[in-house]
C-alpha cells in the first residue's frame, strides 16, 4: 500500500470511529423527558408515607413488617414475600433490587433472619445494612425497605 493510500485509509477509518461514536453517544435528555414520580401503593387517602413508589426505572418500597406471630424466621419470610409481591406488581423482582435496609427488634434474630435472606435475591444479593432497631411499628421482629429497578 503507498503512503498516500495509508494515510486515506486511515483518515477513514478515524472518521467512521468517530461518526460511530458520535451515534453512540446519549441523546441529551429534553425538560419534558424528566422521570416523574408515581405513586404504586399507599395505604389510603390520608396516608403518612407512600408504600411504593417509581421513579423512572427506579422502585422504592418502603419498609414491609410482619404483623402475625411467629419467631424470626416466619416475620423475615412474610416480609420478603410482601416485598417480592410488590416487585413483581411493578414489572421488577427480587433479582433486581439494588439496595435493602434491614431493621431488626432485636441483634440475636441475626443469623436466623440471614437463613431466611440468603438466596432470596438469586445469586447477586443487594447491598445491605442492618441495624437494631428498638419498637418497630405493630410488633414486627423485622422491617425491610429495598430499592430496585425495573
Amino acid at each position: 500500500m503507498a503512503k498516500n493510500d495509508r494515510r486515506n485509509f486511515l483518515g477513514k477509518g478515524l472518521a467512521a470511529g468517530a461518526v460511530a461514536a458520535a451515534a453512540a453517544a446519549p441523546v441529551p435528555a429534553l425538560a419534558d423527558d424528566k422521570p416523574q414520580k408515581k405513586v404504586l401503593r399507599t395505604n389510603g387517602k390520608n396516608a403518612l408515607f407512600s408504600g411504593t413508589i417509581a421513579y423512572g426505572n427506579l422502585i422504592f418500597i418502603s419498609g414491609v413488617g410482619y404483623h402475625e406471630a411467629g419467631d424470626i424466621k416466619v416475620h423475615t419470610k412474610g416480609v420478603l414475600d410482601s416485598i417480592e409481591k410488590q416487585l413483581q406488581e411493578a414489572g421488577s423482582s427480587m433479582e433486581k433490587c439494588l439496595k435493602c435496609t434491614v431493621f431488626l427488634a432485636d441483634l440475636k434474630d441475626y443469623a436466623g433472619m440471614n437463613d431466611v435472606f440468603r438466596g432470596r435475591f438469586g445469586s447477586e444479593p443487594p447491598v445491605r445494612t442492618t441495624v437494631a432497631a428498638a419498637g418497630l411499628p405493630g410488633n414486627s421482629l423485622v422491617e425491610i425497605d429495598v430499592i430496585a429497578y425495573i
